[in-house]
């Protein structure tokens, strides 16, 4: 038994929905408005949701990944009396199943349904993000979950797959993860950087060359495409790829064979191919900039990386594991950071995203030194001068952190003193929310019971 949700102004077609829910053995509620709708897709763990475009409060097309996003993630399908091609595309890339017209009839209502209820019982069956492993992708944001969970599927098929975001998303990192999770996972994983591809040795990069096949030849060499054979092969940033290597690789992804530069056969391959790119590929399409026919050949299964800045919640996950490893490839014991550097972190809107973020992190960690605490005041200077200048443009309401050094400020202190000053506020604060418990001190700073026994001593600190 399923749980639907009818989210509707009209009574009647709520009356009309639910009767054929429970028609067909499964439990149906309905709502009139917006607001109600979410109040009950929040507090019970709904299948399906109904829900109409036009209602008093508010655009049902709009409030699809609000909806996705409850615990149920339930599946969404659109219903309208006044259907648009836009309307539908954009319930379809808002995360809709499905998007259907008014009049709704009863045969077209069950098959959605149906259709629906199957394939969310199938992904179920199937492991998901859970078990995905993530090849060191770290986060727990509902946006990077849904990220993970289409890349868990698409590891399970042999489908060609196109990942588009940012830069320094991590789509190669997503794609050696879809790679590691696969039935190629003992394969090689062979990348191709297009952007840096020259149009006059793509053949030889790519299917490699027999000896004295041109001048410098001196010896045979294999391409990627033989290197990728019982793999993956990558192409990172495909989107930069010239007309005539489009037109190459469109016809070794078709024919699944290639000969080599001075060669006299033709070759066999057989590898999974998983491409990437941060530019708008159906604009370029649509530009003359990039092959349909080419597009249509890398897109089997489409998969999104949101940039961090709609990935706020994984910063602070990012931010611990990027102190690991720095402090590890330091040889250096962890930091731990006052509240004030993750605030900093998480008001900073990283341009250049997880790559960014991991690398502002690792020179925070340098220019810390022998300090055991990061503090904004080690950031990068281009990430503290963007946040200075952010909080005089904006409203003048200045965070905690920023308030609690002005108070302390004064030309007469040094950078030192002003750091003692910080470093002895903030373990006080954690003392006091541990209640003096060394344990949760330790957990809360992340320094270890020696540090903080140390700087209890050095800042006369009562516990």
């Amino acid at each position: 038994m399923n749980r639907i949700l009818i989210i509707d102004d009209d009574e009647d077609l709520c009356r009309f929905m639910e009767d054929l829910g429970t028609s067909i053995g499964h439990e149906a509620a309905s709502a009139l408005t917006l607001k109600k709708g979410m109040e009950k897709a929040v507090s019970v763990p709904f299948d399906v949701i109904f829900l109409d475009v036009g209602l008093p409060d508010g655009n049902g097309l709009e409030a699809v990944p609000e909806f996705r996003k409850t615990p149920s993630e339930p599946e969404v399908i659109i219903m309208t009396g006044e259907g648009t091609g836009d309307g539908a595309e954009q319930a379809i890339r808002s995360g809709a199943w499905d998007y259907i017209q008014k009049p709704v009839t009863a045969q077209h209502a069950v098959l959605t349904l149906k259709r629906a209820i199957d394939i969310r019982r199938e992904r179920a069956s199937h492991a998901g993000a859970g078990h995905f492993k993530r090849d060191g992708m770290a986060g727990e944001s509902s946006e990077l979950i849904a990220c993970l969970e289409d890349a868990a599927r698409a590891s399970g098929s042999t489908a060609n797959v196109l990942i588009t975001g940012e830069s320094g998303t991590g789509k190669e990192l997503l794609a050696h993860a879809i790679h590691e999770n696969s039935t190629r996972a003992g394969g090689p994983f062979a990348v191709v950087d297009c952007a840096a591809l020259p149009d006059s040795l793509v053949e030889s990069v790519l299917f490699g060359h027999e000896k004295g096949a041109f001048t410098g030849a001196d010896r045979s060499r294999k391409g990627l495409f033989s290197e990728a054979n019982g793999g993956t092969l990558f192409l990172d940033e495909v989107g930069e790829l010239l007309p005539s290597s489009q037109k190459r690789f469109l016809r070794v992804l078709q024919e699944r064979s290639f000969r080599t530069v001075g060669g006299s056969r033709d070759e066999s391959i057989d590898f999974r191919l998983i491409a990437a790119t941060n530019r708008n590929i159906d604009a370029m399409v649509s530009e003359g900039a990039f092959r349909p026919d080419l597009l249509f050949r890398l897109r089997g299964v489409d998969i999104h990386l949101p940039p961090l800045r709609d990935r706020g919640g994984d910063i602070r996950i990012l931010t611990l594991q990027a102190i690991e490893k720095s402090c590890s490839r330091l040889g250096i014991s962890v930091k731990g950071f006052y509240p004030e550097m993750l605030e900093a972190l998480a008001q900073y809107p990283w341009p250049g995203n997880v790559r960014e973020l991991l690398a502002a992190v690792e020179a925070a960690v340098i220019q810390a030194k022998g300090e055991p605490v990061l503090h904004p005041v080690h950031l990068p200077i281009y990430i503290r001068s963007e946040l200075a200048r952010t909080a005089v443009t904006a409203d003048p309401q200045e965070s905690e952190w920023a308030k609690e050094a002005d108070t302390k400020r004064s030309p007469q202190l040094t950078h030192a003193e002003y750091m003692r000053l910080a470093e002895k506020d903030y373990l006080e604060r954690v003392a006091s929310t541990a209640k003096g418990n060394i344990q949760e001190i330790c957990r809360i700073s992340g320094l270890s019971r020696a540090q903080v026994y140390r700087l209890i001593k050095k800042h006369d600190i009562i516990h």
